[in-house]
Order: structure tokens, then C-alpha cells, then sequence
């Protein structure tokens, strides 16, 4: 089972290079981030014709989250629990049946935190707060699991081409990324530290200052997998090149191959 993990910056942009990017990868299953689209507007012609079941959380012109699936979807859940005040569309959650495992998905848009100091950070830190909670919840079911998207966390300084440009950006201060280490620890596995060590390896360059053709870009999306999960592991890889491809996102795709 090949699930990928993509931040892709506004669906109406993008929905061209998505469809080339899913004709190409065939994955099975795609947790999208940033679509800014209401669920009513969102092209799921698009995807159900390439044979995906399409689920959404939509919010207009900001955040969002979905998920396009060639396999069963049940159990689908919108919002991250903890606030039933939170009105931002970053969390979705379905199980997904594959041939020889079902695995509960759970897809994030984390928030940016910007500017830090402030409210926005508040938020970030409070958000994650409520991810560790459910993350907890997840583990205590001991059954395979995941939680992939676009974390906005910079985990540690090798994840940077520039480190010390992020210093004092929401995505690499201490408070974040000491809040993701506590959810990992808790026992989760970073797919894509299990199966690449070395540097120089990132899912973000900006759109300015020729960010991509320096390869100055970090690494802030991520798979985080549940023991039993993590035993189904068999890759998990960044598909880099489409970075370089017409109208791309400022993020490319990231997916866990799992013996599901």
C-alpha cells in the first residue's frame, strides 16, 4: 500500500500537476494539504475518475485537508478533537482497508505559528498540544496507524540547507520543535528517518529568492507511524523532481510504502 502525504497549495493552481504527479506515482492513497477550496468546489471529478474515493474538510481560500483513496475508506472523522471551537479545516481522519491490514490514516495541515512571538504561535503550540493528545489515543489502540502531512516543524538543524536563516522562525524555535519530539516519543516511528540518514534531504523551497535552485529548502513534512505500523514499513521517499515541474507547489510529495 504506497500513501502519500501532499501539501499542494490551492487545488484550482495546482489540480493539473496533481493529476500528472498521480498518473505517474500511482499512489493508493494521497492526504492532500492546503487544497483552499469549500468541499462543494473541490474537482473531485477530477480524481474519482482516475478511480479515487475523494473525502474533504474544506475551508474557503485557507488551509484545508483530503483525502483521495483507490481503496475503501471507513470511518472518515473531520477535525482535530480538543477544541470544539476550532473552526480551521486541518485535520482529517479515515481507515483505510488494504489487502492485508487496515490502517487508520490521520492527515494535517499543522499551523505555520508565524509571527512568533503572538497569537498565531499560541495557537501552533496549543494545536500540537491537542495532536499529542489524539496521538496518545492512536497508540493506545495498538493497531497500525499513521499521521502524515505538512508539520511546519523543522525537527532538527540537518533538516535545513540554512539553519541558521530559520533560528528564530516558528518552524525550528526550541517550543516546536521540543512539542513535536514529545509526540514522537511517545512512540511513534519518523518514516523517513528510518530509512534515510543522511542530510540535504527536504520537502519545502520557497517560491523567492531562487530557493530552489540553491536547493535551500527544509524538510517539514512528515510520516509519523505507530509501532504496528511501523513493523509494515517497507520505504518511505520525497518525490524531489516534481519541484521542478510547471506551476509546482512549494511542497512535493512525500509516501510510506507499507505491507498493507
Amino acid at each position: 500500500m504506497k500513501i502519500a502525504s501532499f501539501n499542494i497549495n490551492g487545488i484550482k493552481a495546482r489540480h493539473a500537476a496533481l493529476c500528472d504527479w498521480l498518473d505517474e506515482a500511482q499512489p493508493d492513497v494521497v492526504l492532500l494539504q492546503e487544497i483552499k477550496s469549500v468541499d462543494e468546489n473541490f474537482p473531485r471529478e477530477l480524481f474519482e475518475e482516475r478511480g479515487y474515493n475523494v473525502e474533504t474538510h474544506g475551508q474557503k481560500s485557507f488551509n484545508g485537508v483530503a483525502i483521495l483513496s483507490k481503496l475503501p475508506l471507513e470511518d472518515v472523522t473531520r477535525g482535530l478533537p480538543g477544541d470544539a471551537e476550532d473552526e480551521q479545516a486541518r485535520w482529517i481522519e479515515a481507515t483505510v482497508v488494504g489487502d492485508t491490514a487496515a490502517v487508520r490514516l490521520c492527515g494535517l495541515y499543522l499551523p505555520n505559528g508565524n509571527p512568533a512571538p503572538g497569537p498565531k504561535y499560541d495557537y501552533k503550540l496549543a494545536w500540537m498540544e491537542r495532536m499529542k493528545a489524539r496521538a496518545s489515543d492512536l497508540l493506545s489502540r495498538e493497531e497500525p496507524a499513521l499521521m502524515a502531512g505538512d508539520y511546519n516543524v523543522i525537527p532538527l538543524d540537518e533538516d535545513a540547507a540554512r539553519p541558521e536563516a530559520w533560528r528564530e522562525d516558528a518552524l525550528a524555535l526550541p517550543q516546536t520543535r521540543r512539542a513535536y519530539r514529545e509526540i514522537v516519543n511517545l512512540g511513534f516511528t519518523e518514516a523517513f528517518r528510518a530509512c534515510t540518514q543522511d542530510t540535504g534531504h527536504y520537502t519545502f523551497w520557497d517560491y523567492q529568492r531562487g530557493a530552489w535552485d540553491r536547493n535551500d529548502g527544509i524538510r517539514i513534512d512528515h510520516v509519523l507511524l505507530t509501532p504496528q505500523a511501523a513493523d509494515l514499513l517497507r520505504d518511505c521517499r520525497i518525490d524531489k523532481d516534481i519541484r521542478n515541474r510547471p506551476k509546482p507547489s512549494d511542497h512535493v510529495p512525500i509516501w510510506v510504502e507499507l505491507d498493507a
